[in-house]
């Protein structure tokens, strides 16, 4: 089977090239046919008899659409979140949630609480995003500083970063009687959401179409500052692109939401095992998987003790500390096989 002479791409290649950068492809389809199925249930799950209730179809819209409409974007934002850092660190077991910009996010809302009795959803916006923003550099930095040589000192450094931060956060909050912010951000759940209080959430659309447009330039970065300079690529410009990206994502949510551990580790890698680290061609995929998993994560969290609800943090705990030691466990097979 001859070369394709321009490439250098065998026939079969070049179609499979194709395949896996096509966005609607048969599977494509039905992944968001899933996707739209999970979020009808979402709609109609809950205590609140919507049904049965004369003012029922007012609380629809007041409480399931926004809810479900959070669970979405919430979804989206921290698993593309995940896929860009892991691209620019290369490596498969970061995201917000092991590199300690979860922690950030949180002093910054403690500071932000600290600095104004009663801050509005903006204030507190901005103080999670600076601080996601300064937390994500300094792992930056910690890791140009330190020798790896292996793959799991990047998250150890990110989770022993985290750990720190968070710490001075339960400081903090203890010293100025602040405890309540902290207990309250460290809950992740969806069970605040209503109308005036997750549109901020919209903001994650624009983060997602400017990765989409610099797709390509990031997953050049991916391959290290000496490939990325050698093409014409701004290498330190794309770092700085990319983290500002991931602190507007991780704030916005941190401030609405709160704390979702390992979405973005979850999503991210099963999209890659599939269909390679082209992060244009993965990035419909990896918002389309990160919806679906947090939707259902979230139906499984009211409907576990009904009619009481279980906070969706401890869901995505519990399955992305399972993934989490399914990857760990992949990556030493091979060692052992040598």
């Amino acid at each position: 089977m001859r070369k394709n002479t321009i490439t250098g791409i065998e026939p079969n290649s070049q179609s499979r090239f194709y395949y896996h950068n096509k966005i609607w492809t048969k599977p494509f389809i039905i992944a968001v046919m899933v996707v739209i199925s999970l979020c009808i249930i979402s709609l109609f799950t809950g205590v609140y008899d919507i049904r049965g209730q004369a003012d029922g179809m007012e609380m629809f819209f007041i409480t399931r659409v926004p809810r479900t409409i959070a669970l979405m974007l919430t979804g989206a934002a921290l698993a593309m979140a995940g896929l860009v850092m892991q691209l620019i660190t290369r490596n498969r077991l970061v995201e917000p949630t092991t590199t300690g910009t979860f922690e950030w996010a949180g002093l910054g809302l403690l500071v932000v609480y600290l600095l104004f009795p009663a801050p509005t959803i903006v204030l507190r916006m901005t103080g999670a995003i600076i601080f996601s923003f300064i937390g994500t550099m300094i792992f930056f930095l910690l890791l140009r500083r330190v020798r790896l040589r292996s793959s799991l000192i990047v998250p150890i450094i990110g989770l022993m970063l985290g750990a720190v931060i968070s710490s001075i956060s339960t400081f903090l909050g203890l010293f100025f009687q602040m405890t309540q912010v902290i207990e309250g951000w460290f809950v992740g759940s969806f069970t605040s959401v209503q109308v005036g209080r997750y549109e901020y959430l919209w903001f994650i659309v624009i983060v997602t179409i400017l990765v989409f447009i610099y797709a390509n330039r990031l997953t050049l970065a991916g391959l290290g500052e000496d490939v990325a300079t050698s093409v014409g690529v701004n290498y330190n410009s794309l770092i700085l692109l990319a983290n500002g990206l991931i602190a507007i994502a991780v704030g916005i949510v941190a401030a609405v939401i709160g704390n979702l551990p390992f979405l973005g580790l979850i999503v991210p890698n099963i999209v890659s095992m599939i269909r390679g680290d082209n992060i244009r061609s993965n990035l419909p995929w990896v918002c389309l998987m990160g919806m679906g998993t947090i939707t259902f994560c979230d139906i499984i969290s009211r409907s576990i003790i009904k009619p009481f609800e279980v906070p969706v943090s401890l869901i995505l705990g519990t399955v992305g500390s399972v993934v989490f030691i399914i990857i760990l466990l992949r990556q030493r097979k091979p060692r052992r096989l040598r």
